[in-house]
């Protein structure tokens, strides 16, 4: 990737940096091929908004015809805000508020993916005082090991997330029973950043196994979410863009045995924005010791935390650097932490002071999990269609 010359261009005194650098043209294209794998297919894709809530991202998002996932209030007041339609919305979480609830009703989403028994009890109670029913699925934790970071996996029986596959009977019978719960189905997920299709074929297993149990027991879902998860190229950006949405959607279109009239839902995240931005930074200090040489970078782990939250890998090049001569650095920020690092032992060309980074496959959990810790300044933003 390289920046184009317009920007390029444009980074003197008065661009700021650190700030993100999203490639427009490059999301469109990521959205068009989601659409063209699930055309003629009763699916619908929601998109994650916890992996970017960027407005302009939000803007092109909507415009392909995608829904819209959230976990919090917030995010769901951020969709409203964007133009996304409630019956486009499913509210999923683990630990919903009174008041978030209270906001999905009073907009009437599309499904709350329901955690828990006393969750659904909150959500009866409090769809009946504001007089309406609460369309819901249950999700369901399957104990399947997606073989990912333990901090993004979210499938398994360890996991806070989710009804246990032994008491979900017990859940549904109750759902059914609920005054103001409408059961609408089922909601998987099975964690994050998943590379290999093996665990989605055995989710796809497992929902056909639930389904044809309950079908015999004269219960039927209008919807299956299957989540989400699908993971991209940290290493090779260029190389693989997008990921390989026909495999993924391959497994699901053979491996599931959907019932007449039944929709399937998706809920990507990563997969949508990851490769579309990265983080743009410039070397503050080259900094050499008895052991190492470090690139002092004026971005942090404010502006992107993966590395130092997952040791996440992710791309580092020089945007500016002419020379022929490479050396090896560790590429860190000014935060006053040891973990402020974005890579360690990374090969650059030569490289100075006010030369230009860029972090790649930073467009999805970097900017909407940049804080102001050290009292740091926000990212700002910079779109490009070219």
């Amino acid at each position: 990737m390289r920046l184009n010359d317009k920007l390029l261009g444009a980074l003197g005194d008065s661009v700021r940096t650190p700030f993100y650098y999203y490639d427009m043209a490059l999301l469109g294209k990521t959205l068009d091929e989601i659409n063209r794998h699930t055309a003629g297919w009763p699916a619908t894709v929601h998109y994650a908004l916890k992996a970017n809530g960027n407005p302009r991202l939000l803007a092109e998002i909507l415009r392909h015809g995608m829904g819209a996932d959230l976990v919090s209030g917030g995010e769901m007041e951020a969709a409203l805000e964007a133009g996304f339609k409630p019956e486009m919305m499913a509210f999923a979480g683990v630990g919903k508020t009174d008041e978030e609830i209270n906001l999905g009703l009073k907009h009437d989403v599309g499904c709350f993916n329901v955690e828990s028994v006393p969750e659904l009890e909150v959500i009866n109670h409090l769809a009946g005082a504001m007089g309406t029913t609460a369309r819901v699925a249950l999700r369901v934790n399957p104990d399947i090991d997606a073989h990912t970071h333990r901090y993004i996996t979210t499938g398994t029986a360890d996991n806070k997330f989710g009804i246990a596959l032994e008491s979900l009977e017990q859940v549904i019978k109750l759902a059914l029973s609920l005054p103001h719960i409408h059961l609408r189905g089922l909601h998987f997920h099975i964690g994050s950043q998943i590379t290999q299709m093996q665990p989605y074929a055995m989710l796809c297993d497992t929902v056909n196994g639930l389904l044809d149990h309950y079908e015999k027991k004269g219960i039927t879902f209008e919807l299956i979410n299957l989540g989400g998860g699908l993971g991209i190229d940290y290493g090779d950006p260029d190389g693989h863009p997008m990921p390989d949405f026909e495999a993924f959607f391959g497994i699901f279109k053979h491996g599931l045995k959907l019932r007449p009239g039944q929709q399937v839902h998706f809920e990507l995240g990563r997969s949508i924005v990851g490769q579309c931005g990265s983080l743009i930074t410039r070397v503050t200090y080259v900094k050499e010791n008895r052991n190492k040489r470090f690139v002092i970078v004026d971005a942090g782990m404010t502006d992107l935390i993966r590395p130092a939250l997952y040791e996440a890998h992710h791309k580092v090049e020089n945007l500016t650097s002419t020379a022929a001569e490479t050396q090896t650095y560790d590429v860190v920020g000014p935060v006053c932490e040891s973990s402020d690092v974005f890579a360690h032992d990374c090969l650059l060309p030569l490289t100075a002071r006010g030369d230009v980074i860029a972090v790649r496959s930073a467009g999805a959990y970097g900017e909407s999990m940049a804080s102001h810790y050290n009292m740091r300044r926000l990212p700002g933003c910079i779109f490009s269609n070219a």
